[in-house]
């Protein structure tokens, strides 16, 4: 258990909690890093080689994340070792198992996350009462299905462009994982002119110079076919999407999807990264000193955790949309002026902000955030 206090800095993780449930076959770990600003919030990710490692760096995204996005929550994140494909019976006996095991643990909220979905986040509330990212059927948001993240990459992108050399219009466009992040964003930058030229899932890649049709790309999605499927292209392998040419390329899959050894593929103007800790850190600096913009995980991608915040405040589907729009648009300014104005990289300039935030919520508690907690479980 020592090992668990190699993750521990000024700002967390307040608890590491490991949970076994040898009857539903569960296995899995919470991250509650830090609740300073309030009870925390974030995603529950399912897959089989997930991580407690992984896990804290994403709570701690997500620290940054509702810090940054000015909300009142601080960052966790839970992961559960197993297929998302799986039967969807044993599928729901798992994650009811993880909500019970779980409904004492009032400083962390329930969303949707790689692997999971709003009617996950209903098994949940129905146990526990404490998920968002709802479906409409219980009065929730269901940031999935409206596009909550997409919306918000769109709104870092039109920020972003004024510190490139291209406009949106005719812009090409590559997705790395078009899933519920990936689709949305390329609709809603299609929908202001800018031309998908390629996508990829976890099957393989699509390419086609001219532009590919993003509605009947997410159809095909839809109906549970893979991108290959798309006749109009070039198939290639899944991880050949680094390797096109485009203006914007939007990674929104897994964690390292780029690192130092593979960065120097991509042919691109324009990064917004749409999944969480995409990138290395050290990718990203080699694309700064390449001269290519990168605008970070937990600036451009709060959409979700925006939608999620407001639901969690009673608010409708209208008004969130428009929070989502009006932060993200103005952290997006804030971190890119401060990055050209300090000559320092985005992520830099973007962690000084969200961890000046977390640092004034804590020297507003009335004690440390370890002294009255159990601390490592």
């Amino acid at each position: 258990m020592e090992d668990a206090f190699k993750y521990a800095d000024e700002f967390g993780p307040l608890k590491i909690i490991h949970i076994y449930e040898p009857s539903a076959n569960l296995k899995a770990v919470l991250v509650i890093d830090n609740v300073a600003r309030g009870p925390s919030i974030g995603g529950l990710r399912m897959a089989p080689d997930v991580s407690t490692e992984e896990c804290f760096r994403l709570a701690r995204a997500m620290t940054f994340k509702n810090s940054a996005a000015d909300l009142p929550h601080g960052g966790g994140k839970m992961v559960i070792y197993g297929d998302p494909a799986m039967d969807k019976a044993r599928k729901e006996q798992m994650i009811r198992a993880l909500a019970k095991a779980l409904r004492t643990e009032e400083t962390f909220i329930f969303g949707p996350d790689m692997g999971t979905n709003e009617e996950c986040m209903a098994w949940i509330h129905d146990e526990i009462g404490r998920s968002v990212g709802l479906p409409r059927a219980v009065g929730g948001i269901p940031l999935d299905e409206i596009g909550a993240t997409g919306w918000g990459l769109s709104h870092a992108v039109d920020v972003a462009l004024p510190y490139c050399d291209f406009a949106l219009k005719g812009a090409r466009v590559a997705v790395q994982g078009f899933g519920a992040v990936g689709s949305h964003a390329a609709r809603f930058l299609a929908a202001k002119g800018a031309i998908l030229v390629a996508a990829s899932d976890s099957q393989g890649a699509i390419h086609n110079a001219v532009g590919i049709d993003v509605d009947e790309l997410t159809a095909l999605k839809a109906s549970g076919a893979a991108v290959t499927a798309y006749k109009a292209g070039d198939k290639l392998d899944r991880d050949a999407v680094i390797d096109v040419e485009c203006d914007i390329w939007i990674p929104a899959a897994r964690p390292d999807v780029v690192n130092e050894e593979n960065v120097h593929r991509l042919n691109t103007r324009l990064v917004v990264e749409g999944a969480n800790i995409p990138f290395t850190e050290g990718a990203e600096k080699v694309l700064h000193d390449n001269g290519v913009l990168c605008v970070p995980d937990f600036i451009a991608n709060a959409g979700g955790v925006i939608c999620a915040a407001m639901e969690y405040q009673g608010a409708g589907e209208a008004v969130a949309f428009q929070t989502i729009g009006e932060k993200v648009r103005r952290n997006t300014k804030e971190v890119l002026e401060a990055a050209q104005r300090k000559k320092i990289l985005p992520r830099t300039a973007a962690v000084e902000l969200a961890a000046e935030r977390v640092r004034a919520a804590m020297g507003l508690r009335r004690y440390s955030l370890f002294s009255s907690a159990p601390g490592f479980i």
